[in-house]
């Protein structure tokens, strides 16, 4: 059984709350984005349910860790098998509750399920090596759980971006604390969480505590909990790493970006429109890796502009229940505002709007804007909605220096006929990933995925040496036939 901070119950792959509480802490009202609809409602973790949780994880986990690793295996494989035969059981919640599009929900959801199967490869991945020593003696270097391991994921692609921390997690034995995003507190995992009890998970494994700052600040600080994962904004990470400093904590943080797109003159201008728009709007620009910023050579920018213009045009932007509409509602009024103050200040500064730059509610146009500097508010900083900002260079090495210059250093697109050329600029571009002839949003189960400046620290996320070094400790151990004689 999976330990969450309102009961649930689980029918015909729903998720419904029956308004039970298991700590007194306050009503979270999740709400559709999109329409306002009331969804659920789930009772928010208090202190005394983190203690408690934290106390269970601790007993369960050494139990889950001594388990042959086919048991955990069996486990992962179930939950990805269950999820594959019902893949609404997670979509329906993303589309509703974090206002994803129906295709973007469906591919989610297939990233869940791809998380599920490479954590069950995890399990069965050679864990040690043989170490050569001085003496006559064996010397091995093991990898063992950390113990309890803490996750604080985020709303925009709630499922995923708990999933990737979790099933590596649970997978290498350890136990897990999940505090999702209050607004996508069900498909950030009361649902998955509902997936994996079905699967076969011990009683006292997971730990699911919805609930706000407050709660993940306690997660942070609790003494039970050595090791964090935590997925949000730069501005939020820099508090996590500030407050877990002191404590020692093995933490791992996977900030924000401000990603760029590089398209080389000698690019087709229509396709390198078409990579633009897809980086700069999937999910509303409600990604990490999402399209920030395009450096268009000066020869082609204005055909350039003109095809993406076109295109942000004629994105049908509205309630994602409906599939004809590829683009939702942005999370809330706040981040939707923020976006607007981006937008309207860079104009008001001398900035030019080719398409979008105006709202309906929540739902955000598809936003081109021109004639900015490196200093225009929405040049310099992560955005994370639907606006594609577009500036022009004369030599590739100016295009280096103001990708550069950002603090971030995420993931970059480098468009090109000429890849090879693209993959010598690579080297000199600080960034975590750097896609060639692709935009900026892309990452997969198996390989290691993270950031480097502002855009993360502590480790990577994805395939079997990342997910080892980020989810368990070395333990060195040594054994000789005799016992060793010393002068004394």
């Amino acid at each position: 059984m999976v330990t969450v901070a309102a009961q649930t119950s689980v029918w015909a792959g729903k998720l419904f709350s029956d308004g039970w509480s298991a700590g007194g802490g306050e009503p979270i009202e999740v709400r559709a984005p999109a329409t306002g609809e009331l969804l659920v409602s789930v009772s928010s973790a208090t202190a005394a349910d983190l203690d408690r949780a934290v106390a269970s994880a601790g007993t369960a986990q050494p139990r889950w860790a001594g388990l042959t690793y086919d048991q955990r295996v069996a486990v992962m494989l179930r939950a990805a098998q269950l999820l594959g035969q019902d893949p609404d059981r997670l979509g329906h919640w993303l589309v509703n509750e974090a206002g994803s599009g129906q295709g973007k929900a469906a591919f989610e959801v297939g990233l869940v399920t791809t998380e599920l199967q490479e954590a069950a490869a995890l399990a069965s991945h050679p864990y040690g090596e043989i170490l050569r020593s001085s003496k006559p003696r064996l010397s091995v270097a093991r990898r063992v759980p950390v113990g309890v391991v803490g996750v604080i994921s985020p709303f925009n692609f709630p499922g995923i971006l708990s999933m990737r921390s979790v099933a590596p997690a649970l997978a290498l034995g350890n136990a897990v604390i999940l505090k999702p995003d209050p607004r996508t507190s069900v498909s950030g995992w009361l649902a998955l969480a509902a997936l994996l009890e079905e699967a076969g998970l011990p009683q006292g494994v997971l730990h699911v505590l919805p609930g706000g700052g407050e709660l993940g600040a306690a997660i942070v600080s609790h003494p039970g909990i050595p090791c964090l994962s935590f997925t949000g904004s730069t501005a939020a990470g820099r508090k996590v790493g500030a407050a877990a400093g002191p404590l020692l904590k093995k933490v791992h943080l996977e900030l924000g970006g401000n990603n760029a797109l590089l398209v080389l003159p000698d690019a087709d201008v229509e396709a390198a429109a078409s990579a633009g728009a897809w980086g700069s709007f999937l999910h509303q620009g409600q990604v990490c890796m999402t399209t920030g910023r395009h450096l268009v050579h000066s020869s082609m920018a204005q055909e350039y502009v003109a095809a993406l213009a076109e295109k942000a045009r004629n994105i049908p932007v509205g309630d994602p229940a409906d599939p004809a509409n590829a683009l939702g509602p942005i999370i809330d009024a706040h981040q939707r505002d923020r976006i607007h103050s981006l937008v309207t200040s860079s104009v008001e500064a001398g900035a030019k709007l080719h398409a979008g730059g105006e709202y309906d509610d929540l739902f955000y146009m598809p936003t081109v804007i021109t004639d900015l500097t490196t200093e225009s508010p929405a040049w310099k900083e992560e955005i994370f909605g639907p606006v594609a900002p577009v500036m022009t260079y004369d030599t590739v090495e100016e295009a280096i220096e103001i990708i550069n210059a950002s603090e971030y250093g995420l993931t970059v697109g480098i468009l090109t006929s000429n890849a090879y050329k693209a993959f010598e600029l690579a080297e000199r571009i600080e960034s975590g990933a750097v896609h060639i002839n692709d935009q900026t949003v892309d990452d997969e189960a198996s390989i290691p995925f993270g950031g480097v400046k502002a855009s993360g620290v502590g480790g990577r996320f994805g395939g079997p040496t990342a997910n080892l070094d980020t989810f368990t400790e070395t333990q060195w151990i040594t054994m000789q036939a005799e016992i060793e004689r010393y002068p004394f």
